[in-house]
């Protein structure tokens, strides 16, 4: 059993969605002991935006090209096993603007690769990534679940259901700590109600 920690909030450690993913990463390690861990932290490590040498890349895997760019393509292709050899992955997922951080994109960008995690046939575009959890956790300063009045501006969570979607992934669950720009006591409770959410389907061993 493998997990994929996937974080790529900037603001370390007063960022809400590092703690809460932390915190569902540590409680699925008490379940799961002998489970391997992998964490990549995209805000202090950033992966470089996709370039169109190595989207040309993707296309002649069996190609020689040219020494300076096969370090890109190699982690171009590390990034990718990373992500299908996990089978569970936690994605941090703050909101930037009604939107993810742009070194969450970048990421995306590597995973979402024709032919290894969707293809196209002849009834169009069928995901290839089967069997596979992932767990989306999303820190909000505002308020944009189903039925609040700024819903609409939503272009984080549905983005991320969207793509992981179009890959074939459909275990999602998402974990949100939404309104904590409202002030310290809807932070705190913000938090702790996500906190809850982990508790009670991951509740640690006694």
């Amino acid at each position: 059993m493998k997990l994929l920690h996937i974080d790529s909030s900037i603001l370390g450690s007063q960022s809400a969605s590092r703690e809460i993913g932390a915190a569902w990463v540590q409680a699925w390690r008490e379940r799961h002991g002998s489970a391997e861990v992998i964490h990549r932290d995209l805000a202090r490590t950033p992966l470089a935006h996709l370039t169109g040498e190595i989207f040309a890349a993707r296309q002649t895997p069996g190609a020689i090209h040219a020494p300076a760019l096969q370090p890109a393509i190699e982690e171009d292709r590390a990034v990718l096993a990373e992500f299908l050899a996990a089978d569970v992955v936690v994605i941090g997922a703050p909101m930037y603007n009604f939107s993810i951080p742009s070194q969450l994109k970048s990421w995306i960008d590597r995973i979402v690769v024709a032919g290894h995690t969707f293809r196209y046939g002849t009834n169009g575009p069928e995901g290839l990534v089967k069997g596979k959890k992932v767990v989306i956790v999303t820190s909000r300063g505002g308020v944009y679940s189903a039925g609040a009045p700024a819903a609409a501006m939503d272009f984080q969570e549905t983005y991320l259901r969207a793509v992981l979607g179009f890959i074939g992934i459909d275990d999602v669950q998402v974990i949100r700590a939404e309104g904590l720009a409202h002030g310290a006591d809807a932070r705190a409770k913000a938090l702790a109600a996500a906190h809850g959410v982990i508790g009670a389907e991951l509740p640690l061993a006694a």
